[in-house]
């Protein structure tokens, strides 16, 4: 049985989506999984367990110059790739015009369907072509979490009951737990030390959390024992990771890396302290020891599910450093009794 996923971006929102993806594994062990994706997202979806083919595709690019030659060659490029295989279930995770498109281009095997979203969910984008397309549109409670809308409309479309708990099967480069001596020397490690990774950038500068916040926090984090790591995907988070560390006591700015290496990356890591964000949800899907700090109470939507070892903190404007530190003493106490 072939199943394409459509699930696009953006970078959390496909995290969110590979709980899906090893539900319908193990449920249908003899699946065989292809997924539509970002090419900015390939090399992480390529590290999801169960997933044969990941075909990527810049509609982002596509959408600046729909004429260009070279416009026109990608796509039909896209176009036979997405076509290679005929598929018994397609399954928009996206619900929006451009994910539809996606899967009505797909080619389906005999008796083959789409299936796609009915309604929108709260806090997430929906566009109605998406139930145009499907062959199945499957309502959804609105009021559930990003990870779950994904998981409930796998199980309702292929007919299987969802496992407990979700598992999201990111797998890090064997080894990469441990860090090489050499790997640490490319990320500028500091010591011996176990390392915290901060995650402080966002795209909505809205969801930050106070520069000096995170300067409070990391000398709290050295006093623990700890390093820190202070990541950036754009240049103005690069020269605000500079500017913080130049006030942190034990402090490594790492240079930018591509998704799949930054995902082997975190973890070596001990943990990791972040805002709302993509690179976060990539801590989540790792399990590593994690808080993930909101400005807006929208924990119960994107945030950490059940777990543990993972906690959300949410106040207005901001949390405070001493709630976020005591989250995060929450969550060693719980990694050191396991």
């Amino acid at each position: 049985m072939n199943i394409l996923i459509v699930k696009l971006s953006s970078l959390g929102d496909v995290v969110h989506a590979m709980p899906a993806v090893q539900d319908i594994r193990r449920a249908l062990p003899q699946v065989q999984i292809d997924w539509v994706v970002e090419r900015a997202f390939a090399p992480l979806v390529e590290r999801c367990e169960g997933v044969r083919r990941a075909i990527p595709c810049e509609l982002r690019r596509w959408r600046k110059a729909p004429f260009s030659t070279r416009t026109r060659a990608e796509w039909k490029t896209f176009k036979a790739e997405l076509q290679r295989e005929a598929y018994d279930a397609v399954i928009d995770l996206q619900g929006l015009s451009k994910s539809a498109l996606i899967a009505w281009l797909a080619r389906l095997a005999p008796r083959g369907q789409r299936y796609a979203l009915a309604n929108q969910t709260e806090g997430s984008g929906y566009e109605a072509p998406t139930r145009w397309v499907a062959d199945v549109a499957v309502h959804i409670e609105p009021h559930v979490h990003a990870v779950q809308r994904s998981r409930e409309l796998c199980a309702r479309a292929l007919g299987y009951a969802l496992p407990v708990p979700e598992v999201y099967g990111l797998r890090p480069r064997q080894g990469a737990q441990d860090g090489s001596a050499s790997e640490r020397v490319a990320l500028g490690a500091l010591s011996a030390r176990p390392c915290v990774a901060l995650v402080h950038g966002s795209s909505r500068a809205d969801k930050q959390w106070p520069a000096q916040h995170w300067i409070e926090l990391a000398h709290r984090l050295d006093a623990q024992g700890y390093d820190v790591a202070l990541l950036h995907g754009t240049d103005d988070e690069q020269q605000r990771s500079e500017a913080m560390a130049r006030q942190m006591p034990r402090a490594v700015v790492w240079p930018r890396l591509a998704l799949d290496a930054l995902a082997d990356a975190l973890a070596g890591c001990a943990g990791v302290i972040g805002v709302d964000s993509g690179l976060s949800h990539i801590a989540v899907a790792l399990d590593l020891p994690h808080v993930q700090i909101y400005n807006f109470d929208t924990a119960w939507r994107t945030g950490p599910v059940q777990r543990a070892r993972q906690l959300s903190v949410y106040a207005q404007p901001a949390p405070a450093v001493a709630a976020v530190w005591q989250a995060w003493l929450q969550v060693c106490a719980v990694v050191e009794a396991h």
